[in-house]
């Protein structure tokens, strides 16, 4: 058995039509709102429209009655270790239908370094000098085997997460749908990578886990990019404009009376 990995408790289930899996249930999260964003299902892949600047985080909800381990990698880069990212290496282990928001790259078992839309060129992946695979999410499942769980569930601990404000009434739109009108109509397409933001305080804790299978039981892949970007191929559909009557006295007060009754009309 190898102590390789992390773990996190997270309260709350619900089910959303954006998330993607079987074994786990991965949406990406816009943190300004609070609200997940729409999955778009073109040519057999997951898309989701990012708004540059905007701060995100992949939630993962375990579907199963038993732990699973998630190695979760952006960009091509494992978000525990930084190492460019493989099926072997180190990631988040869930206990039987938790959640947890992976909120940025993580730096110690105490603090991540924000995940942020940004441009290809501020990536972190771009700056580490490995840019051939910016604009994709991957988390790959694992089961446990089942003598493993006897003996390192004892030891498991748990973590509290960061806490997830819902939307207040005001906000109905996340950031990307705040984002739709200036992001069509800007001259130059803006390819998105992840950046390496702001420190936060997100407390983990190493636990022992002792996978089933050395491949992944499951691999979910969500790629990302601009909402210009995912317009101009198709991903996303450009929402009609609403057809307006022209009116020859615009400046003009239209003279109103009093209806007829329902009936009467």
């Amino acid at each position: 058995m190898k102590r390789l990995c992390l773990v996190a408790l997270i309260a709350g289930i619900s089910l959303n039509a954006h998330a993607v899996g079987r074994l786990a249930d991965v949406s990406i999260i816009d943190r300004v709102s609070g609200n997940e964003i729409p999955t778009h299902f073109y040519r057999g892949e997951y898309w989701v429209a990012g708004a540059p600047g905007a701060r995100y985080a992949v939630l993962i909800r375990n579907s199963l009655g038993e732990r699973v381990l998630a190695v979760t990698a952006v960009d091509g880069v494992n978000a525990i270790s930084g190492d460019t990212a493989s099926w072997d290496q180190t990631g988040y282990v869930f206990a039987p239908r938790q959640q947890y928001q992976i909120a940025g790259w993580r730096k110690s078992n105490a603090e991540v370094a924000a995940f942020e839309f940004t441009a290809i060129s501020n990536a972190y992946a771009t700056h580490t000098g490995r840019p051939q695979n910016v604009g994709v999410i991957g988390v790959a499942l694992f089961r446990e085997r089942k003598a493993a769980i006897a003996e390192s569930e004892p030891r498991a601990s748990r973590l509290q997460a960061p806490w997830v404000p819902a939307p207040s009434p005001s906000a109905e739109a996340s950031a990307t749908d705040r984002a739709l009108p200036s992001a069509l109509s800007a001259g130059v397409p803006q390819s998105l990578g992840t950046g390496h933001g702001q420190l936060e305080y997100s407390r983990v804790y190493d636990v022992d886990f002792e996978r089933l299978h050395t491949a992944p039981d499951e691999v979910v892949r969500i790629r990302y990019d601009s909402l210009q970007n995912l317009v101009a191929m198709g991903v996303v559909r450009q929402p009609q404009q609403p057809l307006t009557t022209p009116n020859p006295f615009p400046n003009s007060p239209l003279a109103r009376y009093v209806p007829d009754p329902p009936e009467l009309r």
